[in-house]
């Protein structure tokens, strides 16, 4: 009985790391997650927007509020109604933008890896 107890911990030592890092993405596996999106945005502090606006600070900021830009309407429409890019709103929509924002003109078409998407929101966070 004690030996088994024993091993349980040890399993559990050996593998709570990961299971945690799991949830919350490895920022430096999200950069290179994020050299999909370089095609049309930037990321740097005060950097220019391209096809896409800038996503530094992204997370925590109210959608389609970057002066200057020209947001699409549907996209208009979700910072008319206060949505924020939280964890839980970029989680999806960086699954399958058409199905979040109907009408976007985002062409992206999705990250489906779990593990990819949420490096990827770990390095938006880290970047914001």
């Amino acid at each position: 009985m004690v030996k088994s107890v024993f091993l349980f911990v040890a399993a559990l030592l050996v593998t709570g790391p990961a299971l945690a890092q799991g949830d919350s993405g490895d920022p430096a596996a999200g950069q290179r997650v994020f050299n999909q999106c370089r095609a049309c945005h930037t990321i740097n502090e005060g950097g220019r927007a391209g096809v896409g606006p800038n996503l530094h600070g992204v997370v925590g900021r109210k959608a389609a509020s970057i002066e200057g830009f020209r947001y699409s309407p549907a996209m208009r429409e979700k910072g008319s109604q206060n949505w924020t890019w939280t964890e839980e709103n970029l989680h999806p929509y960086l699954r399958n933008p058409r199905e979040v924002v109907p009408g976007t003109t985002m062409s992206f078409p999705g990250v489906r890896n779990e593990q990819q998407l949420n490096d990827l929101i770990a390095y938006l966070k880290q970047q914001s």
